[in-house]
Protein backbone atom coordinates (compact mmCIF):
# COMPACT_ATOMS: atom_id res chain seq x y z
CA UNK A 1 0.00 0.00 0.00
CA UNK A 2 1.10 3.58 -0.48
CA UNK A 3 2.65 5.58 2.32
CA UNK A 4 -0.62 7.44 2.82
CA UNK A 5 -3.33 4.84 2.18
CA UNK A 6 -6.54 6.12 3.77
CA UNK A 7 -9.59 4.53 5.31
CA UNK A 8 -11.66 5.30 2.23
CA UNK A 9 -9.58 2.93 0.14
CA UNK A 10 -9.19 0.43 2.95
CA UNK A 11 -12.86 0.46 3.96
CA UNK A 12 -14.09 -0.04 0.42
CA UNK A 13 -16.44 -2.85 -0.42
CA UNK A 14 -13.48 -5.13 -1.07
CA UNK A 15 -10.08 -5.33 0.64
CA UNK A 16 -8.42 -6.80 -2.41
CA UNK A 17 -5.36 -4.60 -2.15
CA UNK A 18 -4.25 -6.01 1.18
CA UNK A 19 -5.59 -9.46 0.46
CA UNK A 20 -2.84 -10.32 -1.97
CA UNK A 21 0.07 -10.36 0.46
CA UNK A 22 -0.48 -8.60 3.75
CA UNK A 23 -3.79 -10.32 4.50
CA UNK A 24 -2.34 -13.66 3.52
CA UNK A 25 0.58 -13.00 5.83
CA UNK A 26 -1.51 -11.52 8.66
CA UNK A 27 -4.10 -14.32 8.61
CA UNK A 28 -1.36 -16.92 8.54
CA UNK A 29 0.22 -15.39 11.63
CA UNK A 30 -3.14 -15.09 13.38
CA UNK A 31 -4.03 -18.71 12.73
CA UNK A 32 -0.66 -20.38 13.14
CA UNK A 33 1.38 -18.25 15.55
CA UNK A 34 0.27 -18.85 19.12
CA UNK A 35 2.30 -15.92 20.47
CA UNK A 36 0.73 -13.58 17.92
CA UNK A 37 -2.77 -14.69 18.94
CA UNK A 38 -1.85 -14.25 22.60
CA UNK A 39 -0.81 -10.63 21.95
CA UNK A 40 -4.09 -9.90 20.18
CA UNK A 41 -6.12 -11.37 23.06
CA UNK A 42 -4.07 -9.38 25.56
CA UNK A 43 -4.72 -6.13 23.73
CA UNK A 44 -8.46 -6.84 23.56
CA UNK A 45 -8.57 -7.58 27.31
CA UNK A 46 -6.80 -4.29 27.99
CA UNK A 47 -9.43 -2.45 26.03
CA UNK A 48 -12.28 -4.21 27.83
CA UNK A 49 -10.91 -3.11 31.22
CA UNK A 50 -11.12 0.55 30.22
CA UNK A 51 -14.54 0.32 28.56
CA UNK A 52 -16.42 1.39 31.71
CA UNK A 53 -14.45 4.60 32.19
CA UNK A 54 -16.61 7.79 32.56
CA UNK A 55 -17.14 9.63 29.29
CA UNK A 56 -16.25 13.25 28.57
CA UNK A 57 -17.17 15.91 26.03
CA UNK A 58 -16.58 15.80 22.28
CA UNK A 59 -13.28 16.69 20.65
CA UNK A 60 -13.29 19.99 18.74
CA UNK A 61 -13.62 19.54 14.96
CA UNK A 62 -10.65 21.86 14.27
CA UNK A 63 -8.46 19.78 16.55
CA UNK A 64 -9.62 16.64 14.73
CA UNK A 65 -8.81 18.09 11.34
CA UNK A 66 -5.36 19.27 12.44
CA UNK A 67 -4.62 15.87 13.96
CA UNK A 68 -5.80 14.06 10.84
CA UNK A 69 -3.64 16.27 8.63
CA UNK A 70 -0.61 15.36 10.72
CA UNK A 71 -1.36 11.64 10.56
CA UNK A 72 -1.67 11.81 6.78
CA UNK A 73 1.91 13.10 6.51
CA UNK A 74 3.29 10.13 8.43
CA UNK A 75 4.91 7.45 6.31
CA UNK A 76 3.62 3.94 6.90
CA UNK A 77 5.84 0.86 7.20
CA UNK A 78 6.45 -1.00 3.95
CA UNK A 79 6.84 -4.71 4.74
CA UNK A 80 4.28 -7.04 6.35
CA UNK A 81 6.60 -7.61 9.33
CA UNK A 82 7.03 -3.86 9.86
CA UNK A 83 3.28 -3.31 9.56
CA UNK A 84 2.62 -6.00 12.14
CA UNK A 85 5.05 -4.41 14.59
CA UNK A 86 3.62 -0.94 13.89
CA UNK A 87 0.09 -2.22 14.45
CA UNK A 88 0.95 -3.84 17.80
CA UNK A 89 2.89 -0.75 18.95
CA UNK A 90 0.08 1.67 18.10
CA UNK A 91 -2.63 -0.46 19.73
CA UNK A 92 -0.52 -0.87 22.87
CA UNK A 93 0.16 2.86 23.02
CA UNK A 94 -3.53 3.58 22.50
CA UNK A 95 -4.49 1.36 25.43
CA UNK A 96 -2.01 3.10 27.71
CA UNK A 97 -3.26 6.55 26.68
CA UNK A 98 -6.90 5.53 27.07
CA UNK A 99 -6.23 4.53 30.67
CA UNK A 100 -4.93 8.04 31.48
CA UNK A 101 -8.35 9.68 31.40
CA UNK A 102 -10.40 12.09 29.26
CA UNK A 103 -7.47 14.45 28.65
CA UNK A 104 -5.83 11.76 26.53
CA UNK A 105 -8.92 10.92 24.48
CA UNK A 106 -7.64 12.38 21.20
CA UNK A 107 -4.09 10.95 21.44
CA UNK A 108 -5.54 7.54 22.25
CA UNK A 109 -7.96 7.72 19.31
CA UNK A 110 -5.13 8.75 17.00
CA UNK A 111 -3.08 5.71 17.96
CA UNK A 112 -6.06 3.44 17.37
CA UNK A 113 -6.55 5.22 14.05
CA UNK A 114 -2.91 4.72 13.06
CA UNK A 115 -3.29 1.01 13.75
CA UNK A 116 -6.39 1.00 11.57
CA UNK A 117 -4.42 2.42 8.64
CA UNK A 118 -2.21 -0.68 8.37
CA UNK A 119 -4.74 -3.34 9.29
CA UNK A 120 -5.64 -5.39 6.19
CA UNK A 121 -9.37 -5.57 6.97
CA UNK A 122 -10.17 -2.21 8.60
CA UNK A 123 -13.92 -2.62 8.90
CA UNK A 124 -13.36 -5.84 10.82
CA UNK A 125 -11.04 -3.92 13.16
CA UNK A 126 -13.58 -1.10 13.55
CA UNK A 127 -16.11 -3.71 14.64
CA UNK A 128 -13.62 -4.91 17.27
CA UNK A 129 -13.01 -1.31 18.36
CA UNK A 130 -16.76 -0.79 18.71
CA UNK A 131 -16.99 -3.67 21.19
CA UNK A 132 -13.78 -3.04 23.13
CA UNK A 133 -12.77 0.64 22.99
CA UNK A 134 -14.39 3.17 25.37
CA UNK A 135 -17.37 4.80 23.71
CA UNK A 136 -16.03 8.34 23.76
CA UNK A 137 -12.74 7.26 22.13
CA UNK A 138 -14.55 5.11 19.59
CA UNK A 139 -16.63 8.14 18.60
CA UNK A 140 -13.43 10.10 17.93
CA UNK A 141 -12.08 7.23 15.82
CA UNK A 142 -15.27 7.26 13.75
CA UNK A 143 -15.14 11.05 13.44
CA UNK A 144 -11.59 10.78 12.11
CA UNK A 145 -12.70 8.06 9.69
CA UNK A 146 -15.69 10.06 8.48
CA UNK A 147 -13.59 13.18 8.04
CA UNK A 148 -10.97 11.29 6.07
CA UNK A 149 -13.65 9.69 3.90
CA UNK A 150 -15.30 13.03 3.19
CA UNK A 151 -12.01 14.76 2.41
CA UNK A 152 -10.97 12.00 0.02
CA UNK A 153 -14.33 11.96 -1.74
CA UNK A 154 -14.26 15.73 -2.21
CA UNK A 155 -10.54 15.89 -2.96
CA UNK A 156 -10.39 13.04 -5.46
CA UNK A 157 -11.43 15.08 -8.46
CA UNK A 158 -8.89 17.78 -7.59
CA UNK A 159 -6.12 15.44 -8.75
CA UNK A 160 -8.02 13.16 -11.13
CA UNK A 161 -7.86 13.33 -14.09
CA UNK A 162 -4.24 14.52 -14.25
CA UNK A 163 -3.97 18.22 -15.08
CA UNK A 164 -1.91 17.35 -18.15
CA UNK A 165 -5.00 15.85 -19.82
CA UNK A 166 -6.70 19.30 -20.03
CA UNK A 167 -10.05 18.00 -18.74
CA UNK A 168 -11.83 17.76 -15.40
CA UNK A 169 -14.73 15.80 -13.91
CA UNK A 170 -17.66 17.95 -12.81
CA UNK A 171 -21.25 17.50 -11.65
CA UNK A 172 -23.73 17.49 -14.51
CA UNK A 173 -27.47 17.00 -14.59
CA UNK A 174 -28.91 15.00 -11.68
CA UNK A 175 -25.43 15.08 -10.07
CA UNK A 176 -24.15 12.75 -12.78
CA UNK A 177 -20.43 13.22 -13.36
CA UNK A 178 -19.39 14.63 -16.74
CA UNK A 179 -16.09 15.41 -18.44
CA UNK A 180 -15.39 19.11 -19.05
CA UNK A 181 -12.76 20.88 -21.16
CA UNK A 182 -10.19 22.86 -19.16
CA UNK A 183 -8.97 24.89 -22.16
CA UNK A 184 -10.24 25.94 -25.59
CA UNK A 185 -10.04 23.46 -28.45
CA UNK A 186 -10.49 23.81 -32.19
CA UNK A 187 -12.09 21.13 -34.38
CA UNK A 188 -9.53 18.38 -35.03
CA UNK A 189 -7.48 19.11 -31.92
CA UNK A 190 -6.36 16.17 -29.78
CA UNK A 191 -7.90 16.84 -26.36
CA UNK A 192 -5.90 14.06 -24.69
CA UNK A 193 -4.47 10.59 -25.20
CA UNK A 194 -5.25 7.74 -22.82
CA UNK A 195 -3.92 4.21 -22.47
CA UNK A 196 -6.45 1.54 -21.43
CA UNK A 197 -6.35 -0.07 -18.01
CA UNK A 198 -7.18 -3.42 -19.60
CA UNK A 199 -7.96 -4.63 -23.11
CA UNK A 200 -9.55 -7.68 -24.68
CA UNK A 201 -9.06 -8.45 -28.35
CA UNK A 202 -12.12 -9.97 -30.03
CA UNK A 203 -11.54 -13.71 -29.79
CA UNK A 204 -12.18 -14.41 -33.48
CA UNK A 205 -9.38 -11.97 -34.36
CA UNK A 206 -7.08 -13.28 -31.63
CA UNK A 207 -7.29 -16.74 -33.18
CA UNK A 208 -5.88 -15.36 -36.45
CA UNK A 209 -2.48 -14.31 -34.98
CA UNK A 210 -2.98 -10.97 -36.73
CA UNK A 211 -3.12 -8.51 -33.81
CA UNK A 212 -1.23 -8.04 -30.57
CA UNK A 213 -3.35 -9.28 -27.66
CA UNK A 214 -2.04 -6.45 -25.48
CA UNK A 215 -1.91 -3.28 -27.59
CA UNK A 216 -3.94 -4.47 -30.65
CA UNK A 217 -1.20 -3.50 -33.11
CA UNK A 218 -1.43 -5.31 -36.44
CA UNK A 219 1.18 -8.09 -36.80
CA UNK A 220 2.67 -9.35 -40.04
CA UNK A 221 2.26 -13.04 -40.67
CA UNK A 222 5.05 -15.15 -39.24
CA UNK A 223 6.52 -12.59 -36.83
CA UNK A 224 4.09 -12.88 -33.92
CA UNK A 225 5.53 -13.62 -30.47
CA UNK A 226 3.80 -16.37 -28.51
CA UNK A 227 3.87 -17.02 -24.77
CA UNK A 228 5.23 -20.29 -23.41
CA UNK A 229 1.76 -21.05 -22.03
CA UNK A 230 -1.01 -19.98 -24.38
CA UNK A 231 -4.59 -20.77 -23.34
CA UNK A 232 -6.45 -18.07 -25.30
CA UNK A 233 -4.43 -18.04 -28.51
CA UNK A 234 -2.75 -14.74 -27.61
CA UNK A 235 0.18 -13.40 -29.64
CA UNK A 236 2.19 -10.21 -29.22
CA UNK A 237 3.87 -7.64 -31.43
CA UNK A 238 6.92 -7.27 -29.16
CA UNK A 239 8.64 -8.66 -26.09
CA UNK A 240 7.63 -5.47 -24.27
CA UNK A 241 3.90 -6.10 -24.85
CA UNK A 242 4.31 -9.74 -23.90
CA UNK A 243 6.02 -8.78 -20.63
CA UNK A 244 3.45 -6.10 -19.77
CA UNK A 245 0.62 -8.50 -20.45
CA UNK A 246 2.23 -11.18 -18.31
CA UNK A 247 2.86 -8.86 -15.37
CA UNK A 248 -0.51 -7.12 -15.48
CA UNK A 249 -2.81 -10.12 -15.77
CA UNK A 250 -1.84 -13.11 -17.90
CA UNK A 251 0.48 -14.81 -15.42
CA UNK A 252 -2.12 -14.83 -12.67
CA UNK A 253 -4.94 -15.91 -14.99
CA UNK A 254 -3.19 -18.22 -17.44
CA UNK A 255 0.44 -18.67 -16.33
CA UNK A 256 2.32 -20.70 -13.76
CA UNK A 257 5.03 -18.33 -12.52
CA UNK A 258 4.97 -17.06 -8.92
CA UNK A 259 2.35 -14.42 -8.14
CA UNK A 260 3.76 -13.23 -4.81
CA UNK A 261 7.19 -11.62 -4.36
CA UNK A 262 9.91 -14.18 -3.46
CA UNK A 263 10.00 -13.12 0.20
CA UNK A 264 6.29 -13.94 0.57
CA UNK A 265 6.01 -16.87 -1.82
CA UNK A 266 7.46 -19.49 0.57
CA UNK A 267 7.17 -22.23 -2.04
CA UNK A 268 3.49 -21.55 -2.83
CA UNK A 269 4.17 -21.20 -6.58
CA UNK A 270 5.82 -24.62 -6.85
CA UNK A 271 3.07 -26.37 -4.90
CA UNK A 272 0.24 -24.68 -6.78
CA UNK A 273 1.19 -25.40 -10.41
CA UNK A 274 -0.95 -28.50 -10.83
CA UNK A 275 -3.98 -26.82 -9.26
CA UNK A 276 -3.48 -23.72 -11.40
CA UNK A 277 -3.37 -25.74 -14.61
CA UNK A 278 -6.51 -27.59 -13.57
CA UNK A 279 -8.36 -24.33 -12.87
CA UNK A 280 -7.09 -22.27 -15.81
CA UNK A 281 -8.04 -24.74 -18.55
CA UNK A 282 -11.82 -24.72 -17.90
CA UNK A 283 -11.78 -20.94 -17.40
CA UNK A 284 -10.09 -20.36 -20.76
CA UNK A 285 -12.43 -22.82 -22.48
CA UNK A 286 -15.43 -21.00 -21.02
CA UNK A 287 -14.20 -17.60 -22.20
CA UNK A 288 -13.63 -18.90 -25.73
CA UNK A 289 -17.05 -20.53 -25.81
CA UNK A 290 -18.81 -17.29 -24.81
CA UNK A 291 -16.89 -15.21 -27.35
CA UNK A 292 -17.44 -11.98 -25.37
CA UNK A 293 -14.86 -9.46 -24.24
CA UNK A 294 -16.69 -8.39 -21.04
CA UNK A 295 -15.75 -11.40 -18.87
CA UNK A 296 -12.14 -11.18 -20.11
CA UNK A 297 -11.97 -7.46 -19.26
CA UNK A 298 -13.27 -8.14 -15.74
CA UNK A 299 -10.82 -10.98 -15.14
CA UNK A 300 -7.92 -8.84 -16.34
CA UNK A 301 -9.16 -5.89 -14.28
CA UNK A 302 -9.10 -7.99 -11.11
CA UNK A 303 -5.71 -9.42 -12.03
CA UNK A 304 -4.21 -6.02 -12.78
CA UNK A 305 -5.46 -4.63 -9.48
CA UNK A 306 -3.70 -7.50 -7.74
CA UNK A 307 -0.54 -6.87 -9.77
CA UNK A 308 -0.54 -3.20 -8.75
CA UNK A 309 -0.83 -4.08 -5.08
CA UNK A 310 1.93 -6.66 -5.51
CA UNK A 311 4.16 -3.96 -6.96
CA UNK A 312 3.68 -1.88 -3.81
CA UNK A 313 5.18 -4.71 -1.76
CA UNK A 314 8.43 -4.80 -3.69
CA UNK A 315 11.45 -3.51 -1.73
CA UNK A 316 12.64 -1.62 -4.81
CA UNK A 317 9.91 0.12 -6.79
CA UNK A 318 11.39 -0.72 -10.17
CA UNK A 319 11.06 -3.33 -12.87
CA UNK A 320 8.02 -4.70 -14.73
CA UNK A 321 5.91 -5.37 -11.62
CA UNK A 322 6.20 -1.74 -10.50
CA UNK A 323 5.39 -0.06 -13.81
CA UNK A 324 1.83 0.71 -12.71
CA UNK A 325 2.91 2.81 -9.72
CA UNK A 326 1.46 5.37 -9.37
CA UNK A 327 -1.61 5.06 -11.58
CA UNK A 328 -3.16 7.95 -13.49
CA UNK A 329 -2.78 10.56 -10.77
CA UNK A 330 0.53 12.07 -11.84
CA UNK A 331 2.93 11.48 -8.94
CA UNK A 332 0.21 11.19 -6.27
CA UNK A 333 -0.20 7.64 -5.00
CA UNK A 334 -2.88 8.38 -2.41
CA UNK A 335 -5.56 6.72 -4.54
CA UNK A 336 -5.54 3.14 -5.72
CA UNK A 337 -7.19 1.49 -8.69
CA UNK A 338 -10.13 0.70 -6.40
CA UNK A 339 -10.73 4.40 -5.76
CA UNK A 340 -10.99 4.88 -9.52
CA UNK A 341 -13.23 1.88 -10.10
CA UNK A 342 -15.74 2.42 -7.32
CA UNK A 343 -16.58 5.94 -8.55
CA UNK A 344 -17.56 4.79 -12.04
CA UNK A 345 -21.17 4.28 -13.05
CA UNK A 346 -22.50 0.83 -13.83
CA UNK A 347 -25.65 -1.01 -14.84
CA UNK A 348 -27.04 -4.10 -13.18
CA UNK A 349 -26.29 -7.32 -15.06
CA UNK A 350 -26.88 -10.98 -14.29
CA UNK A 351 -23.86 -13.02 -15.40
CA UNK A 352 -24.06 -16.83 -15.47
CA UNK A 353 -23.28 -18.37 -12.08
CA UNK A 354 -20.35 -20.38 -13.39
CA UNK A 355 -18.57 -17.28 -14.73
CA UNK A 356 -17.26 -16.03 -11.40
CA UNK A 357 -16.90 -19.54 -9.99
CA UNK A 358 -14.40 -20.37 -12.71
CA UNK A 359 -12.50 -17.11 -12.07
CA UNK A 360 -12.38 -17.60 -8.31
CA UNK A 361 -11.01 -21.10 -8.79
CA UNK A 362 -8.17 -19.61 -10.82
CA UNK A 363 -7.45 -17.05 -8.08
CA UNK A 364 -7.67 -19.60 -5.27
CA UNK A 365 -5.29 -21.93 -7.06
CA UNK A 366 -2.73 -19.13 -7.44
CA UNK A 367 -2.86 -17.90 -3.82
CA UNK A 368 -5.26 -19.57 -1.35
CA UNK A 369 -7.63 -16.94 0.06
CA UNK A 370 -7.36 -14.66 -2.96
CA UNK A 371 -10.76 -15.85 -4.19
CA UNK A 372 -12.40 -13.88 -1.38
CA UNK A 373 -11.57 -10.70 -3.27
CA UNK A 374 -14.28 -11.19 -5.89
CA UNK A 375 -17.69 -12.26 -4.59
CA UNK A 376 -20.53 -12.99 -7.00
CA UNK A 377 -22.06 -9.60 -6.26
CA UNK A 378 -18.76 -7.80 -6.74
CA UNK A 379 -18.14 -9.66 -10.00
CA UNK A 380 -21.58 -8.67 -11.32
CA UNK A 381 -20.86 -5.04 -10.40
CA UNK A 382 -17.51 -5.06 -12.19
CA UNK A 383 -19.12 -6.61 -15.24
CA UNK A 384 -21.79 -3.90 -15.07
CA UNK A 385 -19.04 -1.25 -15.01
CA UNK A 386 -17.25 -2.80 -17.97
CA UNK A 387 -20.54 -3.13 -19.85
CA UNK A 388 -21.35 0.53 -19.27
CA UNK A 389 -17.90 2.08 -19.79
CA UNK A 390 -15.84 -0.03 -22.24
CA UNK A 391 -14.92 1.42 -25.64
CA UNK A 392 -14.75 -0.49 -28.90
CA UNK A 393 -11.37 -0.10 -30.61
CA UNK A 394 -11.74 0.48 -34.36
CA UNK A 395 -8.99 1.17 -36.89
CA UNK A 396 -10.00 3.27 -39.87
CA UNK A 397 -13.67 2.67 -40.51
CA UNK A 398 -13.60 -0.67 -38.72
CA UNK A 399 -13.92 -4.22 -40.03
CA UNK A 400 -16.74 -6.03 -41.84
CA UNK A 401 -16.01 -9.67 -40.95
CA UNK A 402 -17.07 -9.95 -37.30
CA UNK A 403 -19.25 -13.04 -36.75
CA UNK A 404 -22.93 -12.14 -36.39
CA UNK A 405 -24.32 -12.77 -32.92
CA UNK A 406 -27.44 -14.92 -32.66
CA UNK A 407 -28.46 -13.29 -29.37
CA UNK A 408 -31.49 -11.07 -28.97
CA UNK A 409 -30.75 -7.36 -29.58
CA UNK A 410 -31.15 -6.54 -25.89
CA UNK A 411 -28.63 -9.27 -24.93
CA UNK A 412 -25.88 -8.42 -27.40
CA UNK A 413 -22.59 -7.12 -26.08
CA UNK A 414 -22.09 -3.44 -26.88
CA UNK A 415 -19.21 -1.02 -26.43
CA UNK A 416 -18.94 2.71 -26.95
CA UNK A 417 -18.03 3.28 -30.58
CA UNK A 418 -19.45 5.64 -33.23
CA UNK A 419 -18.85 2.92 -35.83
CA UNK A 420 -20.91 0.23 -34.11
CA UNK A 421 -19.63 -2.65 -31.97
CA UNK A 422 -19.74 -5.01 -34.96
CA UNK A 423 -16.82 -3.11 -36.52
CA UNK A 424 -14.41 -3.20 -33.57
CA UNK A 425 -11.29 -5.36 -33.24
CA UNK A 426 -11.51 -5.43 -29.46
CA UNK A 427 -12.50 -3.57 -26.30
CA UNK A 428 -10.65 -1.27 -23.94
CA UNK A 429 -11.47 0.03 -20.47
CA UNK A 430 -10.36 3.65 -19.92
CA UNK A 431 -10.68 5.43 -16.59
CA UNK A 432 -10.87 9.06 -17.74
CA UNK A 433 -12.92 8.39 -20.87
CA UNK A 434 -15.46 6.49 -18.77
CA UNK A 435 -16.74 9.90 -17.60
CA UNK A 436 -17.64 11.08 -21.10
CA UNK A 437 -21.38 11.33 -21.64
CA UNK A 438 -23.25 10.41 -24.81
CA UNK A 439 -24.71 12.74 -27.41
CA UNK A 440 -26.14 11.96 -30.85
CA UNK A 441 -24.40 15.20 -31.94
CA UNK A 442 -21.12 14.74 -30.04
CA UNK A 443 -18.43 17.33 -29.42
CA UNK A 444 -15.61 14.78 -29.66
CA UNK A 445 -14.82 11.34 -31.03
CA UNK A 446 -12.48 8.52 -30.01
CA UNK A 447 -9.69 7.79 -32.48
CA UNK A 448 -7.08 5.04 -32.55
CA UNK A 449 -4.83 6.59 -35.15
CA UNK A 450 -1.67 5.21 -33.52
CA UNK A 451 -2.69 1.74 -34.66
CA UNK A 452 -2.98 0.59 -31.05
CA UNK A 453 -5.57 0.64 -28.26
CA UNK A 454 -4.32 4.06 -27.12
CA UNK A 455 -7.40 6.34 -27.27
CA UNK A 456 -6.99 9.78 -28.84
CA UNK A 457 -9.93 12.04 -28.02
CA UNK A 458 -10.46 14.41 -30.97
CA UNK A 459 -12.60 17.57 -30.83
CA UNK A 460 -15.28 17.53 -33.56
CA UNK A 461 -16.26 21.16 -33.03
CA UNK A 462 -14.98 24.23 -31.24
CA UNK A 463 -14.87 23.76 -27.48
CA UNK A 464 -14.56 26.50 -24.89
CA UNK A 465 -13.13 26.02 -21.42
CA UNK A 466 -15.95 24.71 -19.26
CA UNK A 467 -17.85 22.99 -22.10
CA UNK A 468 -18.99 19.42 -21.58
CA UNK A 469 -17.24 16.84 -23.74
CA UNK A 470 -19.48 14.21 -25.32
CA UNK A 471 -19.05 11.28 -27.70
CA UNK A 472 -21.54 9.01 -29.45
CA UNK A 473 -21.77 5.59 -27.84
CA UNK A 474 -23.43 4.14 -30.97
CA UNK A 475 -23.50 4.67 -34.71
CA UNK A 476 -25.62 7.82 -35.08
CA UNK A 477 -25.35 8.11 -38.87
CA UNK A 478 -28.28 7.53 -41.21
CA UNK A 479 -27.67 4.35 -43.19
CA UNK A 480 -28.46 3.85 -46.88
CA UNK A 481 -32.13 3.12 -47.35
CA UNK A 482 -32.93 4.21 -43.82
CA UNK A 483 -35.49 6.95 -43.15
CA UNK A 484 -34.60 9.63 -40.56
CA UNK A 485 -37.21 8.26 -38.14
CA UNK A 486 -35.80 4.74 -38.51
CA UNK A 487 -32.24 5.94 -37.88
CA UNK A 488 -33.36 7.78 -34.77
CA UNK A 489 -35.26 4.77 -33.39
CA UNK A 490 -32.31 2.47 -34.10
CA UNK A 491 -29.76 4.55 -32.20
CA UNK A 492 -32.17 5.24 -29.33
CA UNK A 493 -33.01 1.55 -28.92
CA UNK A 494 -29.32 0.64 -29.01
CA UNK A 495 -28.66 3.16 -26.24
CA UNK A 496 -31.54 1.77 -24.20
CA UNK A 497 -30.40 -1.84 -24.68
CA UNK A 498 -26.73 -1.17 -24.02
CA UNK A 499 -26.72 1.67 -21.49
CA UNK A 500 -30.28 1.72 -20.08
CA UNK A 501 -31.16 5.35 -20.71
CA UNK A 502 -33.52 7.28 -22.96
CA UNK A 503 -31.45 9.76 -24.94
CA UNK A 504 -32.53 13.37 -24.46
CA UNK A 505 -29.66 15.10 -26.22
CA UNK A 506 -30.37 18.24 -28.26
CA UNK A 507 -30.47 16.31 -31.52
CA UNK A 508 -32.98 13.76 -30.24
CA UNK A 509 -35.18 16.43 -28.67
CA UNK A 510 -35.13 18.50 -31.85
CA UNK A 511 -35.79 15.58 -34.19
CA UNK A 512 -38.58 14.23 -32.00
CA UNK A 513 -40.23 17.62 -31.85
CA UNK A 514 -40.08 18.03 -35.62
CA UNK A 515 -41.14 14.45 -36.34
CA UNK A 516 -44.64 13.55 -37.50
CA UNK A 517 -44.34 10.47 -35.29
CA UNK A 518 -44.61 12.29 -31.95
CA UNK A 519 -45.23 9.06 -30.06
CA UNK A 520 -41.58 8.21 -30.81
CA UNK A 521 -42.06 4.60 -29.69
CA UNK A 522 -39.75 5.64 -26.88
CA UNK A 523 -37.88 2.47 -25.82
CA UNK A 524 -39.91 1.84 -22.66
CA UNK A 525 -37.53 3.49 -20.19
CA UNK A 526 -38.78 5.97 -17.61
CA UNK A 527 -35.44 6.75 -15.95
CA UNK A 528 -31.70 6.25 -16.27
CA UNK A 529 -30.84 2.69 -15.30
CA UNK A 530 -27.19 3.39 -14.42
CA UNK A 531 -25.99 4.04 -10.87
CA UNK A 532 -22.94 4.50 -8.64
CA UNK A 533 -21.96 2.31 -5.73
CA UNK A 534 -23.70 2.82 -2.39
CA UNK A 535 -20.36 3.26 -0.64
CA UNK A 536 -19.67 6.38 -2.72
CA UNK A 537 -23.05 7.89 -1.88
CA UNK A 538 -22.58 7.17 1.83
CA UNK A 539 -19.06 8.57 1.81
CA UNK A 540 -20.35 11.86 0.46
CA UNK A 541 -22.39 12.21 3.66
CA UNK A 542 -19.38 11.60 5.89
CA UNK A 543 -17.87 14.05 8.35
CA UNK A 544 -17.59 14.52 12.13
CA UNK A 545 -20.67 13.04 13.70
CA UNK A 546 -21.70 11.51 10.35
CA UNK A 547 -21.52 7.73 9.97
CA UNK A 548 -21.25 6.12 13.40
CA UNK A 549 -22.25 2.58 12.40
CA UNK A 550 -19.11 0.94 10.91
CA UNK A 551 -21.22 -1.30 8.68
CA UNK A 552 -22.37 1.83 6.81
CA UNK A 553 -18.88 2.15 5.39
CA UNK A 554 -19.46 -1.08 3.53
CA UNK A 555 -21.40 -1.81 0.40
CA UNK A 556 -23.50 -4.93 -0.17
CA UNK A 557 -20.52 -7.25 0.27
Amino acid sequence: MSSRTSIYTLASVTVLGGLLAYVVYFDYKRRNDAEFRRKLRKEKKKANKTAARPQGGAVDADDLRAALAKVRTEELPATPEEKEQYFMTQVGMAEELAAQGPAFRLPAALSFYRALRVYPSPVELIMIYQKTVPEDIFKVIMDLTNMDVKDRVEGYYNIFPPKSMNVSVQDGKDKKKILVAEKDFEPGDVIYKEEPIVTALDLDIQAQDSHCAHCFRSIQKGVAIKADIDRLGAVYCSKDCQLKSKVQSENLLFGLDAVLPPELDSGISDLSKADREQAQGPFADYLKSKGKTGPILVARLVARAIAIETGKLLPKKSGPAATDLPLLVDDNADYSLYDHLERLRYIEVNPPEEENKLLTKVLAAAVPGLEQSITDERYAMYLGKVTYNAYGVCFGGGRDDKPVSSERPEDKERTRTPYGTSRQVGSGFYLVSSYIGHSCAPSARPSFSSGTAELHLIATRKLKKGDEITVSYVDVSQHDGEAPEEARRRRRFELAWGWRFRCECERCVSETKDSKDNKENDVGLEKDGSKVEDVVQRAEKGGPGGVQDPSQLLGPD
